[in-house]
C-alpha cells in the first residue's frame, strides 16, 4: 500500500519565512540558501542550482498568487526529510502566473522520491483551490495554522 503524504507534517517541517525582499524568482532562491532549513545532505548551492534549474524550463507560478517551486532532480536521500516550506514575499514578484497574477506566497517542495513528489502536488493543488486555505496566505498565516488547515481540507 502506497503511503500518503501529511501536508501538515511537511509544512511544520519545513516552516515558514516571511518577508522575502526579491525582484525576481532567482533572487528569492538566493536569500532562501541561507534561510530554509535543509537537511545535511543538502548543501544550499544544490538547492539554489535545483530550483534555478526548474524554473529556467517553466515558471513554477499556479495563479492566485501562489508558486510552488521545486527542484527537477530528487535531492533528498529519505522520506524522513521531505519539507514544504512556505514563503511569503514582501512584494510580489511577476512569475508569469497563467492567470497574470504576481506571485506574493511560494510553497518550496522538497520530496524524496517522484511519487512523494507527485502526492504533494495534488494536495497542493487542492489546498490552492480551497478559498479559506487561501485566505490563511493572505493573512501570512504561521506554520501551525496552515498545517491545522491543512490536514483539515
Amino acid at each position: 500500500m502506497e503511503e500518503t503524504v501529511n501536508m501538515g507534517e511537511l509544512i511544520l517541517r519545513g516552516g515558514v519565512i516571511n518577508n522575502i525582499d526579491a525582484d525576481s524568482p532567482l533572487e528569492v532562491y538566493e536569500q532562501l540558501k541561507s534561510k530554509i532549513k535543509l537537511p545535511k545532505s543538502v548543501t544550499p548551492d544544490i538547492l539554489y542550482e535545483g530550483l534555478c534549474a526548474r524554473e529556467k524550463v517553466l515558471s513554477t507560478a499556479v495563479g492566485r498568487g501562489i508558486a510552488l517551486p521545486h527542484c527537477r532532480d530528487i535531492i533528498l536521500s529519505g522520506s524522513d526529510e521531505q519539507q514544504i516550506t512556505v514563503v511569503y514575499l514582501k512584494n510580489p514578484i511577476d512569475m508569469n502566473a497563467p492567470d497574470g497574477r504576481k506571485v506574493d506566497t511560494m510553497f518550496v517542495l522538497l520530496t524524496s522520491n517522484s511519487q512523494s513528489h507527485l502526492q504533494v502536488l495534488s494536495r497542493l493543488a487542492a489546498l490552492i483551490k480551497d478559498d479559506s486555505f487561501v485566505e490563511l496566505l493572505r493573512n501570512r498565516a504561521s506554520a501551525e495554522e496552515l498545517a491545522e488547515a491543512a490536514n483539515k481540507i
